[in-house]
């Protein structure tokens, strides 16, 4: 079943779909045409049957049990264009006794007849000939001489394989007149359909004379209207594979300079400590500071990567802000302790879309860098809070704010703000963090231009969630 809708065909579809009812429709309708072309055609000559019983009874008279005169042959003679036969008769009394005609043909019986004072037909009906279906019109003739005994019966048949033959021509002439216009809807329409797919064909053709590297806009300026959506839509999927493509590369690059640092400085401090250049003790300390940014910067970009490779990707998870803002102090409270800083956590509880380790993620890395540039025994914290139908998040501190040559600058990778000593994929992270959960992520001088008292990170979360409690 799954290979049959893989291979399906659109072309093969639109015929089937167009053509099908077309052809449904004439088959139902040969059906219904055989039907009323041969009630038709027992209707015409039914009234020929009944007036050759009439002919013949006006002419025959009974006496003492006897016909007087014979039935003339060319009353039941019967001549159309490319067909003559004979009907065939037969006469009994009433009582259902052979008189005339042909005597194998079935007698007429019908015993609640009262038999009129003028001809009546009694019945049209259809029995057997030998071996063969006859059409059969029965008719009660009275004696002309007043003798009830001398009543008659008389039977006209006549073979049904000539009328099937007339119905069977009018039916097939039909069918092959729909069956030549359908051939012609068939050839009209798959030259319609491919007039219409030829536009998917030059889209495909475009895209695969386009180089693996070529990520640009497809152009659609005459494509029709329906396909223009699916242009769109692929231009936008070109304008995102573009995009990671780009940070893909700019942060292999990056990320093999910033590997490539740590791992010459200790491979240098290896050399000094096994030469003698410096004492031991003093380059295993060197080395372990190394190896210690090393893998901080090692744990960055795999945070990262990770959440790159999220992005994008639907998600039923939400988080309380305030819970994350709490765990993530309770954290990193040994760093506070060790700088003696006053911490204040303001948080009413505050549900958002995304999940848990990223919004705990954002909040430690904010968290840290506001540690590493508050200076001891000075003030930091965060706040959260619903806003305008959605949520702020702020860490602040009492550093020394952001330079503004750096404010466009800072949550590029590797692009370290206040002169730092880290990685510089803290910021990049958080920024990358926020906009999965639709937020945006600002930086902002606490004070005045010319005396700036600490920063502030504002992530502003687009909408928030109802309290699942209630």
């Amino acid at each position: 079943m799954k290979f049959a809708l893989r291979d399906r065909s659109l072309r093969r579809y639109l015929l089937a779909g167009i053509l099908a009812p077309i052809a449904l429709f004439i088959v139902l309708n040969a059906f219904r045409l055989y039907e009323r072309a041969l009630d038709s055609a027992n209707t015409a000559y039914d009234r020929m049957l009944v007036t050759t019983a009439y002919s013949i009874g006006n002419d025959l008279v009974m006496e003492n049990g006897h016909l007087r005169n014979e039935v003339a042959f060319a009353t039941l003679e019967v001549y159309e264009a490319g067909f003559s036969t004979r009907m065939i008769y037969k006469i009994s009394d009433r009582h259902g006794r052979y008189v005339a005609g042909d005597e194998d043909l079935p007698t007429f019986r019908n015993d609640n007849v009262r038999w009129p004072k003028v001809p009546t037909l009694l019945k049209v009906y259809e029995s057997t000939y030998g071996s063969a279906p006859v059409r059969v019109a029965a008719l009660a003739q009275p004696s002309k001489l007043q003798h009830g005994e001398d009543d008659l019966i008389i039977q006209i048949a006549e073979p049904l394989t000539y009328r099937r033959e007339v119905v069977s021509g009018i039916l097939w002439g039909t069918v092959l007149g729909q069956a030549l216009l359908l051939a012609v809807a068939a050839a009209v329409t798959m030259a319609v359909v491919a007039l219409a797919l030829r536009p998917l064909d030059s889209l495909r053709m475009q895209l695969d004379a386009r180089h693996e590297d070529d990520l640009s806009a497809l152009h659609c300026a005459s494509a029709p209207r329906e396909l223009r959506p699916v242009v769109a839509a692929l231009n936008q999927l070109m304008s995102r594979l573009h995009r990671t493509v780009d940070l893909q590369q700019h942060f292999v690059a990056n990320a093999s300079h910033q590997l490539r640092t740590p791992l010459a400085v200790l491979q240098t401090q290896l050399q000094s400590g096994l030469s003698g250049d410096i004492e031991p003790e003093l380059a295993l300390r060197e080395m372990r500071s190394t190896v210690e940014r090393a893998t901080k910067l090692a744990n960055q970009l795999l945070s990262l990567a990770r959440i790159e490779q999220l992005r994008g990707k639907p998600t039923r998870e939400r988080c309380d802000l305030a819970d994350v803002a709490r765990d993530v102090a309770i954290d990193l409270s040994p760093l506070i302790s060790d700088k003696n800083l006053d911490f204040e956590l303001d948080a009413s509880s505050v549900w958002v879309e995304g999940r848990h380790w990223m919004a705990a993620e954002m909040v430690s890395n904010l968290l840290h860098n506001a540690i590493r540039h508050t200076p001891a025994e000075s003030r930091l914290g965060i706040r959260v809070a619903p806003l305008d139908g959605g949520a702020l998040l702020c860490v602040w501190d009492s550093g020394p704010g952001i330079a503004d040559q750096q404010e466009m600058r800072v949550f590029e990778p590797f692009a370290a703000a206040h002169n730092s000593t880290g990685g510089g994929l803290g910021l990049a992270i958080c920024a990358e963090i926020a906009d999965s959960m639709h937020a945006g992520l600002t930086l902002c001088n606490c004070g005045t231009a010319g005396a700036v008292t600490g920063l502030e990170a504002r992530v502003r979360f687009a909408s928030r969630l109802a309290d699942p409690a209630g």
